[in-house]
């Protein structure tokens, strides 16, 4: 059993994965995946965090080119390929391995990966606009208007990420088996939707 979880920016997707695992008991991947994809490459941490959920653009392919070679070609790349491919490549693997056992995976295009498990519940995570900035301008300490500019920044680069490299476009209810708006039910209400969801399809 798999629940993987796409999310809007500020829409608490990741707290809502967590909380999940934990009150399932099973493993949560969310940031864990950018270590494990360092550690698998021997690349440095901070640098692939600079590109995790980011398409290949003309920019930072110029940019990446140095860095790209040094990544181990046994991930059936060149060369030539960006950062932004040979992270998702490392990731897709991970992810492969990782869902062996039960476990939540928010992000990385986990839904689109996954696609051939009929024990994975897809799920995406909406939430008002308003309850979004309060939401990012309190955690962050930014004012509503970078708030606002944060979150549509955000949600544009998640929405380049998947669009480029899973089939179905982001944020479709079409591709998902539950799409939840946090802002009515909450972090709870949303973990209690997803675990009865898994109780009436018998999945757990």
């Amino acid at each position: 059993m798999v629940i993987t979880i796409s999310r809007q920016f500020g829409s608490r997707g990741r707290d809502i994965g967590f909380s999940l695992a934990e009150s399932l008991g099973i493993s949560f991947y969310d940031k864990e995946l950018i270590s494990l994809a360092a550690k698998e490459s021997g690349m440095n941490e901070d640098f692939f965090e600079k590109f995790d959920e980011r398409a290949s653009n003309s920019l930072l392919y110029s940019l990446s080119l140095g860095a790209a070679a040094t990544i181990a070609s046994e991930y059936g790349t060149t060369p030539e390929t960006t950062v932004n491919d040979k992270l998702y490549l490392l990731q897709y693997n991970i992810i492969k391995k990782i869902s062996e056992e039960a476990c939540v995976i928010v992000g990385r295009c986990a839904d689109h990966v996954l696609a051939d498990r009929k024990d994975c519940v897809k799920v995406f995570v909406y939430c008002d606009l308003d309850k979004r900035v309060e939401h990012i301008t309190q955690k962050y300490k930014l004012t509503p208007d970078k708030a606002r500019a944060l979150i549509k920044k955000n949600d544009r680069a998640r929405a380049n990420y998947y669009n480029h490299y899973a089939s179905g476009k982001w944020g479709e209810p079409e591709n998902y088996d539950l799409c939840i708006n946090s802002a009515r039910l909450g972090v709870q209400g949303a973990c209690d939707l997803i675990s009865e969801y898994l109780r009436l399809t018998g999945i757990y």
